[in-house]
């Protein structure tokens, strides 16, 4: 990859992790509906069924477990693994980030901390984003909450944040999901103030 495309994702990409019910997809939708910053949401490739109201090519890519197994020989995977050791892969498309940098956009990747690792891997300049609602035990009350889990997938989900909260020190910013608006507010402001300081840097130069 030549090295000026690579140092224009490094300067574009977002990654926003955190553990399954910290309401990361209910912020990043608020943020992408309120921050002044142009953020592209790079939407997620799966070979799962779509749920009920789920739209290709919006909410997610859904794909063949062939086709996915293809593309992902061909390297058009930034990142993807297997989820939960369920059968269904999940990935970020390389053309879903190009697409985004090509209209002058911040890219937002919303991913699993092991995609995050990867992703980093490849270009450690990203910016990095660990939302969280604050502890395991708030986790557990609003999965419970939900209830949209039998106690065995929301053990297993609880045991699966345990280990991803372990990564919290590997990223650059922590923001603690109290509400939806605040949390909003928070990353964009983040946004803001690192979008300031790489324009003063490149003026300065």
């Amino acid at each position: 990859m030549p090295a000026t495309q690579h140092d224009q994702w490094a300067d574009r990409l977002v990654i926003i992790s955190g553990p399954s019910g910290a309401g990361k997809s209910t912020v990043v939708r608020r943020l992408l509906e309120t921050c002044s910053v142009p953020l592209y949401l790079s939407v997620s490739a799966t070979t799962r069924q779509p749920r009920p109201g789920e739209v290709d090519g919006v909410d997610y890519y859904f794909l063949s477990h062939d086709e996915f197994a293809r593309r992902r020989r061909a390297g058009e995977f930034l990142e993807c693994k297997e989820v939960f050791h369920r059968g269904d892969w999940y990935g970020t498309l390389r053309s879903e980030v190009q697409r985004g940098v090509a209209q002058g956009k911040w890219v937002l990747l919303e991913i699993d901390v092991e995609g995050a690792m990867a992703v980093l891997e490849q270009y450690p300049q990203a910016v990095t984003i660990f939302l969280h609602p604050g502890s395991l035990e708030e986790l557990e009350r609003r999965l419970r909450h939900r209830g949209t889990e039998t106690e065995e997938s929301l053990q297993r989900r609880l045991e699966v944040a345990r280990r991803e909260l372990e990564y919290l020190p590997r990223y650059q910013y922590e923001v603690v999901n109290q509400t939806v608006e605040q949390a909003a507010e928070e990353i964009c402001r983040l946004l803001q103030q690192i979008q300031g300081a790489r324009h003063a840097g490149r003026t300065e130069r």
